[in-house]
């Protein structure tokens, strides 16, 4: 079987061999690169290799045909020219290594049951001119606004995960809530497990010595109040579970104001907004990030308001001051 040779680049130093396949020959299940890479089909400089190898710029990696024919099966989505000048206008920061979209309301960041059009599937738009597909570094919930960070060569994708994963990114959001937390700063910490139920697959609090718990852990603050039925608040993860904004908000007792699947009886946070005749969208918005850029220095990058949020805003009396330029530092 002949075999096609690719070299590794810079910017894919220390990509593990499995991890340089997938993003190289997206269709390659895993299970598929260790059999090749067993079989010695898969080789780096013409030797065989374990997926765990770590790859260096200039190394050679021979790849078989099958693997880019798996990858050549995968449907490519068709983006309208629509979608992709809307795609581009959401563009708040571009460089040759990274991306940054002030993600709209609505727009799923990936595919799942019944989702035909997400952000994932349109990600050739936003290509400008790379030989390169944007890749997801990370992920927003459906009806999360703000600020997402997308890497635009495999190698960056690699190492910006590795961030997020390291907790080396500070991520703030804002929220309005329902109710005044008590008190009105402070930390919550408090472990989360996914569980399923007839209103599908949820987050839930855990107990400690419970071992499906993960650690979760948000800082948060008051920054605004009106009276004691609406506040707004600044949200800083320091773990990263599934809709643990959410579920650590209503721990507080504060539920996100219009988040429906996690409302409480006795906290009213989706039919809040009807009395105060405000929108019922989910009012949680990623509104800044600060990481290392790959390239060296610190990027920050801040997101405005959606138009919901925004109107919510000026409707409470909330001064929020226009997202500053973004910025990397050297």
């Amino acid at each position: 079987m002949a075999q096609e040779p690719h070299i590794v680049t810079e910017d894919e130093a220390g990509i593990r061999l499995d991890r340089w396949v997938r993003r190289h020959f997206s269709g390659v299940p895993q299970s598929a690169i260790q059999k090749l890479c067993r079989t010695g089909k898969i080789r780096i400089d013409g030797q065989r290799a374990d997926t765990a190898t770590r790859l260096a710029p200039g190394q050679t990696v021979m790849v078989p045909p099958l693997a880019e024919q798996i990858s050549a099966a995968q449907p490519v989505a068709e983006v309208s020219d629509e979608d992709a000048r809307d795609l581009q206008r959401l563009v708040i920061y571009c460089d040759d290594q990274v991306l940054v979209l002030n993600k709209p309301y609505g727009l799923p960041v990936q595919g799942g049951p019944g989702i035909k059009r997400h952000l994932d599937g349109m990600l050739n738009a936003l290509r400008f001119g790379s030989e390169h597909r944007p890749r997801l570094v990370h992920r927003l919930d459906r009806d999360t606004t703000g600020a997402l960070l997308l890497a635009r060569t495999p190698g960056v994708a690699a190492r910006l995960a590795a961030l997020f994963r390291g907790r080396d990114v500070d991520k703030t959001y804002w929220a309005i809530v329902a109710g005044r937390p008590v008190p009105p700063e402070g930390r919550i910490d408090l472990p989360l497990k996914r569980i399923g139920g007839v209103r599908g697959e949820r987050t839930a609090p855990a107990d400690r010595d419970d071992p499906d718990a993960a650690r979760a852990i948000t800082d948060y603050r008051t920054l605004d109040h009106a009276a004691r039925k609406l506040a707004w608040l600044e949200l800083k993860p320091l773990t990263g579970r599934t809709h643990q904004l959410r579920v650590h908000c209503v721990a507080l007792r504060t539920p996100v104001l219009g988040d429906e699947k996690y409302e409480k009886p006795d906290q009213n946070n989706a039919f809040s907004a009807v009395i105060q005749g405000l929108s019922n969208d989910l009012h949680l918005h990623a509104r800044r990030l600060e990481l290392p850029h790959p390239a060296g220095g610190r990027l920050v990058v801040e997101a405005d308001l959606a138009p919901h949020m925004r109107a919510t805003f000026q409707t409470l009396g909330f001064h929020a001051p226009p997202a500053q330029p973004p910025r990397k530092s050297p």
